[in-house]
């Protein structure tokens, strides 16, 4: 089988309805073969003699999607020199879009012997690494659109593509645990309920399971562990080889809804893992382009995300593979946008994380990719990796400062006051002298890694023994509060606390400044006994229980409303940061006022108050400073915020006639309700109103 010349772009696969292009970079290779099987898993070899600027390419008429393929790259194997080329390897093609099956790990696929690490290991690694496949791209997305929800409109929910369908009772069970089981109406309409806008994904780029679970009978069920930048994970489809076209009309489903899909994606490291790990793909077709190495001992890798390797943002070559796959699944699979895991690394073009890092002005200049979500886990385990507040901006952050003080104050720590009421406001201390927005803050309480809002009222220690390894691994500041009594119990009155602490972490969530993002089954009462580290647990452990859901029917309405309530109020989801003062000439109040519980506006002295357990806060829906589509003034209502996180009720004075003649309750988390008009009762200006211990209470202005 002779290929044609072909072309050097795009790299990968591509088939254009007659036959396939292919086409792999490998700057150190001296020959490349694309290797084909057959259903029997009979080889078939064929040369890429065709190089451009280091591209290997052929074009071979008459293979078409389903075409099994590798590569196996001839070149020097030195690995003190880093370099690890070994024809006896098959390799996954980087830019393959799908694949066939997982790893085995079978002594194969390591590129050095184990008998002597210092030997190369010759042998045949085919029939236990993945195949790659060509596919089609050809799909009716039915004038698909992407919803493109502004961010301060947005809710995002973080979820598992498995664990949120595996136990639905209203998914086929052959469906359970996929993209289609995903795209199930029941697991939409339960979505829409919520208020939620943007559905965030675990990984669902192809990953591997690590060799030291798999030997422990455990899966990596996060899969934070990516082998194939472009391909939908295979163990998620019902049907094997259709996970491009099951992920497709998943996200097509999900636009008709109105709600986004945006992936939680990993280019800081592959599965290839440290000089120990594997050969399977990048390692094997030119390490020292995709891989950062140890400058003075190249057979060693540069490790800033705790996993072995890192990727090689100053190689052009590594930066292309990662800017092709963005752009592959905004504009061929539809996404609306990426949270990047540790995406401090790729800001570390040397040793330093540098917000002018060739990564983000690559970002910043593409037309495609800069026009979606771009959401940063601003963190890595490297020198200076904790970048809060940090990024360029074009980019929105998980704001951990935020989960640590909203979890602090709703616990009852000292000295919260002052920080909890930044955080609530949209962190203008960490996004404004940037230029950024309050929804450059990503706010999150809860998320796959942690508890979940669950064990975060239920439990004081991680309980991480089913992980294998003695609870050594997981955070040890989890910042919570088990109200009296550690895990389950049958205590009425602490089962009672419990369901209102979750009120009020759900409440301040939703009622702050800035992007809310959920944690799949928190408003299902969803636990995972403690485990706050549930990577490995691919079980009922992680698995949303919707038999349980049914028994915490309250909480889902409860954060529904609260979701309902925030789009009918843009006073929550400002675009600009309170100012502290009017915002026109003639107006008597400003933006956003802070008082005691005894009415009187807080003072200097009051915020350094290391036993101010309580606050309110007044909105001024009269002075939102933005402008709607049409150029007109943005207005809404004004509300008085309250906050007790004190164990006993407190007495309420409201503040006086300046601010509103009287007041009508439309939020109560102890109670669980939530009105979208006052309630009968109006409390006058200057009048008192009981604050419930540890509770959110929301008053709506009445009369001006």
């Amino acid at each position: 089988m002779r290929p044609w010349p072909g072309s050097a772009y795009p790299l990968g696969a591509t088939y254009d309805g007659v036959g396939t292009n292919f086409a792999l970079f490998s700057e150190v290779a001296e020959k490349v073969e694309l290797c084909l099987f057959d259903d029997a898993g009979e080889e078939t070899r064929v040369r890429l003699e065709e190089v451009d600027g280091f591209v290997h390419h052929g074009y071979l008429s008459g293979i078409e999607p389903g075409q099994r393929y590798g590569y196996r790259v001839h070149g020097p194997y030195e690995p003190e020199q880093g370099l690890r080329c070994n024809p006896n390897k098959l390799l996954i093609d980087p830019y393959a879009k799908a694949f066939s099956h997982g790893v085995d790990w079978d002594e194969s696929l390591f590129g050095y012997s184990f008998e002597d690490a210092d030997e190369r290991n010759d042998l045949d690694s085919a029939g236990h690494v993945p195949y790659s496949l060509v596919t089609s791209p050809f799909f009716d997305w039915a004038n698909d659109r992407l919803p493109r929800t502004p961010y301060n409109e947005s809710v995002i929910y973080e979820a598992h593509v498995k664990g949120l369908t595996m136990t639905h009772p209203g998914v086929p069970e052959e469906l359970r645990g996929t993209y289609a089981g995903l795209a199930h109406p029941a697991v939409v309409e339960h979505l829409q309920g919520l208020g939620v806008t943007a559905i965030e994904l675990l990984p669902v780029h192809q990953f591997v399971t690590d060799h030291y679970l798999v030997e422990k009978d455990l899966t990596n069920y996060w899969g934070y562990n990516t082998i194939g930048f472009f391909a939908p994970h295979d163990a998620y489809t019902s049907r094997p080889g259709a996970q491009v076209e099951e992920f497709k009309a998943m996200v097509r489903a999900m636009h008709q809804a109105g709600i986004e899909v945006i992936l939680d994606v990993v280019y800081n490291h592959t599965a290839e893992g440290n000089h120990l790990g594997p050969t399977l793909s990048m390692k094997g077709i030119d390490n020292q382009s995709y891989y950062r190495l140890v400058e003075d001992d190249e057979q060693f890798y540069m490790d800033y995300t705790g996993t072995g390797n890192s990727l090689n943002v100053g190689n052009p070559h590594a930066l292309q593979l990662i800017m092709d796959s963005l752009r592959y699944w905004v504009t061929e699979m539809h996404v609306d946008g990426f949270r990047f895991d540790l995406a401090a690394t790729l800001a570390r073009e040397f040793y330093d994380v540098d917000k002018l890092a060739t990564f983000f002005e690559l970002v910043q200049q593409d037309p495609v990719v800069s026009q979606v979500k771009l959401i940063a886990e601003p963190w890595d385990v490297g020198p200076g990796g904790y970048q809060v507040g940090g990024f360029p901006p074009q980019w929105t952050e998980w704001n951990a400062e935020y989960r640590d003080i909203v979890r602090d104050f709703w616990r009852g720590e000292s000295a919260t006051l002052g920080e909890f009421a930044s955080r609530i406001t949209g962190s203008s201390d960490l996004y404004q002298d940037t230029g950024r927005r309050p929804y450059a803050s990503i706010n999150f309480i809860t998320a796959h890694d942690g508890f979940t809002l669950t064990d975060l009222v239920s439990y004081n220690e991680k309980h991480n023994e089913e992980n294998g390894e003695d609870s050594r691994d997981g955070a040890d500041d989890n910042r919570s509060w088990n109200c009296g009594v550690e895990g389950p119990t049958d205590d009425a009155e602490i089962l009672a606390l419990r369901d209102c602490q979750r009120r009020n972490l759900m409440a301040t969530l939703l009622l702050s400044q800035g992007v809310p993002m959920i944690l799949h089954g928190d408003e299902l009462g969803r636990t995972q006994g403690g485990n706050n580290n549930a990577y490995c647990q691919d079980n009922e452990v992680a698995w949303v229980d919707w038999e349980r859901a049914g028994a915490d029917d309250a909480m889902t309405h409860f954060t529904g409303a609260l979701a309902a309530f925030r789009a009918q109020h843009p006073v929550f989801r400002r675009r600009r940061f309170f100012e502290g003062k009017p915002i026109r000439k003639g107006d008597e109040l400003r933006d956003i006022a802070w008082f005691t519980p005894a009415g009187e506006e807080m003072q200097e002295q009051n915020w350094d108050d290391g036993f101010g357990k309580s606050i309110v806060v007044f909105l001024n829906g009269d002075a939102i400073a933005d402008r709607d589509a049409r150029g007109e003034r943005v207005v809404d209502d004004s509300f008085l915020m309250a906050f007790n996180a004190h164990h006993e009720d407190i007495e309420m004075t409201l503040p006086s006639q300046d601010y509103g003649n009287g007041w009508g309750l439309v939020i109560d988390s102890c109670a669980g309700t939530v009105s979208s008009t006052p309630m009968d009762d109006v409390v006058p200006a200057g009048g008192t109103l009981t604050l419930p211990a540890r509770s959110v209470v929301v008053l709506q202005r009445v009369t001006s």
